[in-house]
């Protein structure tokens, strides 16, 4: 007889809704999906998998408060939101954001165990309360559970990189070496000021006029003033430039980074600098204004591992560089504590 449970375990993406800490955990979840793991795990039974993440929204006077010390999690939580925390509990929960943090501490417990925490980025709160937690390096956080990543746990499926190249066919046939151009902002730590931006214009009119076509995408975080002033230069170009689907139509983002001969980034985002390194393309940083030491741990990460360098102008080399791919690293380990919970079986258990 076999179970009428979905194959496979069940899994939790749960975010406080800034979206580049929860794209890393829904690229977690995405990893564990691709066939060639899902096969190791697929003994797993379970009905309580969600395709979606859980966004939380709890409110004052908790949110105020460290996360060891909200009295009642759950009632902090609109009641659309709340409804979501209930059995069947899942077999993995991956959380996502500070505000994750209170609950992600207590699921253990509401599952009765069942479920293995992990907790991306630093929870600021003792490592024990969760499976695994999934910092960056440069964070510099030690322990028993912590698992520590070179940047951002990047994933692309293959499903939807096959998607982008047939949306964007057309840039594979345009002449020359081309280049993914991406483009942040204003952060904690950086600026794109008028005048960075300005400088940052002429070094890439002279890329373009080393016979290099220039796809640029800009993030929302980029000032207006930058949008505008790169967009116009683009124009001028003849390069690709994408800002909103509202304006520019369908996201060619993927497509520029996975068609690109080289890929350039500015300096300011994990995530975005963890994406380009995953194609294993050579790729060049972009300063902007600003600094921090954290950055400086996670670029240089990134420059021993021979796959990023500084553009400092001038013409531009083309070197071999081995894709950086932090995430299998991570689901390898998730799925080696799965199969400490769920062994395998020794022989058909779908037949009874």
């Amino acid at each position: 007889m076999t179970s009428s449970a979905a194959v496979g375990p069940s899994i939790w993406v749960v975010s406080d809704g800034r979206a580049g800490i929860e794209r890393q955990a829904v690229a977690i979840a995405q990893a564990l999906g691709e066939l060639h793991r899902w096969t190791d795990i697929s003994h797993i039974r379970s009905d309580a998998h969600k395709a979606e993440p859980i966004r939380i929204s709890p409110k004052a006077p908790q949110v105020w408060l460290p996360p060891n010390l909200w009295f009642a999690p759950l009632a902090a939580l609109p009641k659309n939101q709340r409804d979501e925390f209930k059995a069947p509990w899942p077999d993995v929960w991956i959380g996502s954001g500070r505000r994750s943090v209170p609950y992600s501490m207590r699921v253990k417990e509401w599952s009765n165990g069942k479920t293995l925490v992990i907790q991306t980025q630093d929870p600021k709160v003792d490592a024990k309360h969760f499976d695994l937690v999934l910092p960056p390096e440069h964070d510099q956080l030690e322990g028993p559970n912590v698992f520590p990543t070179i940047g951002a746990p990047a994933h692309f499926a293959m499903g939807d990189l096959e998607q982008a190249a047939l949306n964007f066919g057309d840039l594979s046939a345009e002449p020359g070496r081309k280049a993914a151009v991406i483009i942040g902002g204003t952060s904690k730590t950086h600026s794109l000021t008028q005048s960075r931006a300005k400088e940052m214009e002429v070094e890439l009119r002279s890329l373009a006029g080393q016979g290099i076509r220039l796809w640029i995408t800009v993030s929302r975080r980029t000032p207006e003033h930058a949008r505008i002033r790169f967009r116009k230069m683009a124009e001028e170009l003849g390069a690709r430039f994408w800002e909103t689907e509202a304006t520019d139509g369908l996201n060619p983002y993927l497509a520029f980074l996975s068609q690109s001969d080289l890929i350039f980034v500015t300096e300011d985002s994990a995530n975005m600098i963890s994406e380009a390194a995953w194609f294993g393309k050579p790729v060049y940083l972009l300063k902007l204004v600003g600094k921090s030491s954290k950055f400086d741990r996670l670029h240089q990460s990134f420059i021993n591992q021979g796959v990023v360098r500084w553009f400092e102008g001038g013409k531009v080399q083309h070197w071999d560089a081995e894709p950086v791919r932090e995430i299998d690293r991570v689901a390898e380990e998730i799925i080696r504590q799965l199969l400490i919970r769920h062994p395998k079986p020794q022989s058909n258990s779908n037949q009874v």
